[in-house]
């Protein structure tokens, strides 16, 4: 049973930061590319970034500049930096992974999400 853990989320000030993690569990082939989505109250969910299985990135130009995608293979974890965060960074956000199971068939998993909050 493949599963994406994530950690990191809370509340912080705005211009302040955080790092999210997301490692994947479980028993599979390969993971081909992670990323992370975040879902604000009202509002449908957006990509904020993705990395591919060769580490390229790419990141909603709201948030470039500011959050940092990176991916340890050798953990199948990626940490997401959030710094100079602002009140509309408000929101849900969840680990998303293309995993290709032991049967070669690939599957999109998520996690259950982690609230960021940026309030004073």
């Amino acid at each position: 049973q493949v599963q994406l853990v994530e950690s990191g989320g809370g509340l912080v000030q705005p211009g302040g930061f955080l790092r999210l993690s997301c490692t994947v569990s479980g028993n599979f082939f390969r993971i081909y590319s992670m990323g992370w989505y975040r879902q604000a109250p009202g509002k449908q969910r957006e990509l904020v970034a993705t990395i591919t299985s060769s580490n390229s990135t790419n990141y909603v130009d709201s948030v470039k500049g500011r959050f940092t995608l990176s991916r340890d293979n050798a953990k199948n974890t990626v940490y997401l930096q959030l710094n100079s965060l602002k009140p509309e960074d408000t929101a849900v956000y969840y680990c998303n992974a293309e995993i290709v199971s032991l049967a070669r068939v690939t599957f999109a998993y998520w996690g259950q999400g982690t609230q960021v909050t940026v309030s004073s």
